[in-house]
């Protein structure tokens, strides 16, 4: 049973003109800072002609001139996998299913998820997450009257969770006017609608909470934070400004229980956009490439390299033959600037990466050795796969707080090294500086103080002279990834 708590809901809301277009973007143009006016906001119609509801009277207290306007271009998503290992067999693996059940015969299995989407073009295109329709072999749309449509993938784009289907027939289809995510306000009124729980036609209300909210510090996310309720089936569904514009599609939520708690995640319509362009063109997203790892710079860290503010990207690694390494970044570098403009921390250069156009050459200002230097570098395009630049009975104790051992032939193949050059980390004491600055068990050090460490003995020789007080700067190899470590030597 579903139990529905009502309750009123005073709304002020300040309306401006905003146009559809029924055969392409419709960016809204209005401004919510604005002093508020008489007209009416205009949306796109069934025949992709403009409706003018009348004003939302204040004491109203009502969304439904917005739900009407927007809800026929959302839709439910099914999504069918034909074939393929059965949840139990993906939990055991073949063998020990085997083992246990016997040979089984072969069969076609059918799996079906939901989610939500909203058409975007009378022609049936339609935006949604790329996580609904991931492994999908077949997808099946439902739009607001009822009616199933086949829909076909133009493009995925797992980076940002995106993904653009088209309808197979039937158009043209109730389109919705695309916004300008920019313009939203934290307090600014929004809905989400969607099929919550496989629920067709669900709309809720709040606001937008915040801005530019990064769920795992990747270079894509720069989410529309809202406490408007969003819950399993929502995802690919619009969160709807109230001039009946799409400002988010709605992708994630924050949640022990699976269930809504009133912090929920949209994906800019303004990114959106780019990506739909890109995908309806060449059906795949082409991003600019440095080459390089990079880490966020502490302050710490900052004081080792001599500069006095952290802000900037540090260098922790260079891929071989990459745009970075032909314009002679080094491991070490911090970047401060990227064509032109200044950087304060890693998803800043992230995101003006991706957004270059491969093949241009810009200004790239490193901090090396205490002095500013610039370089110019022509952007490559992001691999289709994630490249990562790999680290080329004696025990070693030292006031660092570390036990290393030189790394054997054995050990590089443990911990998939391409060399044994490097001493790896045996132990790090629990109350010493190197474990408060993060270091850990089957660390590999390959320098100290920007001196290369190849062996034991090398780091022996490095570290022998350090005492208390001294800021050790190491380079680390953890797993793929390279990483900067900066401390000061307390007593041991």
């Amino acid at each position: 049973m579903i139990s529905v708590r009502r309750r009123t809901v005073l709304v002020m809301l300040l309306l401006a003109a905003a146009v559809g277009a029924a055969g392409g973007w419709a960016v809204s143009q209005a401004q919510s800072d604005k002093a508020p006016t008489a007209t009416a906001p205009s949306f796109v119609g069934s025949e992709g002609t403009r409706v003018v509801p009348a004003a939302l009277p204040l004491s109203s207290g009502s969304f439904a001139q917005v739900v009407e306007a927007v809800g026929p271009a959302v839709v439910n998503i099914n999504t069918f996998t034909r074939g393929g290992r059965t949840p139990v067999e993906e939990f055991f693996g073949d063998e020990i299913f085997r083992r246990f059940f016997g040979d089984q015969p072969e069969r076609e299995q059918q799996q079906r998820s939901l989610g939500s989407g909203v058409i975007v073009d009378p022609s049936g295109v339609t935006l949604t997450n790329a996580h609904v329709v991931e492994r999908a072999t077949d997808i099946e749309v439902v739009t607001s009257d009822g009616k199933k449509h086949k829909a076909k993938v133009v493009g995925v784009d797992r980076r940002t969770d995106l993904a653009v289907l088209r309808l197979q027939g039937g158009g043209p289809y109730r389109a919705a006017a695309l916004g300008d995510s920019d313009r939203m306000r934290v307090g600014d009124w929004v809905l989400a609608i969607g099929s919550p729980f496989g629920l067709q036609q669900t709309v809720t209300a709040g606001i937008i909470s915040a801005k530019s909210r990064s769920l795992t510090g990747g270079p894509f996310d720069d989410f529309l934070q809202t406490d408007a309720a969003i819950n399993p089936g929502n995802s690919g569904g619009p969160l709807v400004n109230m001039s009946g514009e799409v400002v988010g599609i709605n992708s994630a939520i924050l949640s022990r229980s699976g269930g809504n708690v009133g912090i929920g995640f949209a994906i800019p319509v303004n990114m959106a956009k780019r990506i739909y362009t890109e995908l309806v063109a060449k059906g795949k997203i082409t991003r600019g490439w440095l080459g390089v790892s990079i880490q966020p710079l502490t302050p710490e860290l900052a004081k080792s390299f001599g500069l006095k503010e952290a802000k900037g990207v540090l260098i922790s690694d260079v891929v071989a033959e990459s745009p970075a390494e032909k314009a002679g970044v080094q491991a070490g570098d911090i970047i401060t600037e990227f064509d032109g403009k200044k950087l304060d921390g890693p998803q800043d250069l992230q995101r003006a990466v991706a957004g270059a156009a491969p093949g241009k050459a810009m200004p790239l200002t490193l901090w090396r050795d205490k002095a500013t230097k610039t370089v110019e570098i022509r952007i490559g395009e992001t691999p289709d796969e994630t490249v990562a630049a790999k680290p080329g009975g004696n025990r070693g104790k030292t006031l660092l707080g570390l036990d290393v051992r030189p790394i054997t032939p054995d050990i590089a193949r443990q911990l998939n090294l391409r060399n044994t050059e490097g001493v790896v980390v045996a132990r790090v004491d629990d109350d010493s500086a190197a474990a408060e600055a993060g270091l850990q068990r089957g660390d590999v050090i390959r320098e100290v103080n920007r001196q290369r460490v190849r062996s034991l003995q090398e780091f022996e020789r490095i570290t022998r002279d350090v005492k208390e007080g001294d800021r050790i700067t190491v380079l680390l190899q953890r797993g793929a990834q390279a990483l900067y470590v900066a401390f000061t030597v307390a007593r041991g």
